[in-house]
C-alpha cells in the first residue's frame, strides 16, 4: 500500500490528520471529528476509515465528555509522524495572505499576531493575538470557529480595541507581553502601533 498516497488526496482528510496530530492522547468518535473537523457525518467516517487502514489512527474505547465511548485515537506507532508533523504545521500550513484579508473584515484593523500553535511557541498563552477599533465581535468569534476547524484545534485568542490594547501593554500585562516580547508572526501591523509600545526591559 502506498500509505502517503491514502493519506493526502483530500482536504477533509487533511484537517482530520491535523485533529488527532493535536491531540494524539484523545478518544474521538466519529461525530466529534465531523463537528471538530467541519465536515458531513459521511464524510469522517469515509476519511476516517481511510486513515485506519493507512495506519495512522486506530479505534479506542475512551472518556468522552465524561462518557465511555468508542471512538479513534491517534496511533503513536504510525511511521511518518516526524514527517507529517512537519507538513501539516510548518510555517505556511495557513494561507497568511488569505488569513489576514479575512480579519481585516472585522473593523478597522490595526494589528494581527500569530503565537503559540502558529509559530510552533508552546509557552504562548495565546495563538492568535487581534487588535483593532470598532470590532466585529461575532465575525471575529465565526473566524476563528472556521478557523479551528481547519486547523483541528482549539485556537486561544484575545481581541482587543486599540486604546485597551495599549494601555495594557504600557502596564506590561502578561497576557499581551507573552505574544508581543517573543517571537511571533505579524500578519497586519499597521500606523507602527508596536513601535508606539514600551519596550520590556525587565
Amino acid at each position: 500500500m502506498n500509505t502517503l498516497g491514502t493519506l493526502f488526496d483530500s482536504l477533509a482528510r487533511v484537517k482530520i490528520m491535523r485533529l488527532f496530530l493535536l491531540n494524539q492522547e484523545s478518544v474521538l468518535p466519529a461525530s466529534l471529528v465531523a463537528t471538530r473537523s467541519n465536515v458531513s457525518p459521511a464524510v469522517a467516517r469515509r476519511e476516517l476509515a481511510i486513515l485506519s487502514r493507512g495506519g495512522f489512527i486506530k479505534r479506542k474505547k475512551g472518556q468522552v465528555e465524561g462518557k465511555s465511548k468508542e471512538g479513534w485515537i491517534f496511533d503513536p506507532r504510525f511511521e511518518y509522524t516526524d514527517s507529517l508533523q512537519q507538513l501539516l504545521f510548518g510555517t505556511e500550513f495557513i494561507d497568511q495572505s488569505s488569513l489576514a484579508k479575512r480579519f481585516k473584515k472585522t473593523g478597522r484593523v490595526k494589528l494581527l499576531l500569530l503565537s503559540g500553535i502558529f509559530n510552533e511557541n508552546p509557552n504562548s498563552r495565546l495563538d492568535l493575538l487581534l487588535v483593532g477599533d470598532s470590532l466585529k465581535r461575532p465575525l471575529v468569534e465565526k473566524i476563528i470557529r472556521s478557523l479551528e476547524a481547519e486547523i483541528g484545534k482549539e485556537i486561544n485568542y484575545s481581541a482587543f480595541e486599540t486604546e485597551e490594547f495599549m494601555y495594557r501593554a504600557s502596564m506590561y500585562d502578561k497576557l499581551i507581553r507573552d505574544v508581543i516580547d517573543f517571537p511571533h508572526v505579524a500578519l497586519i501591523s499597521a500606523n507602527n502601533l508596536l513601535e508606539q509600545v514600551p519596550q520590556n526591559t525587565i
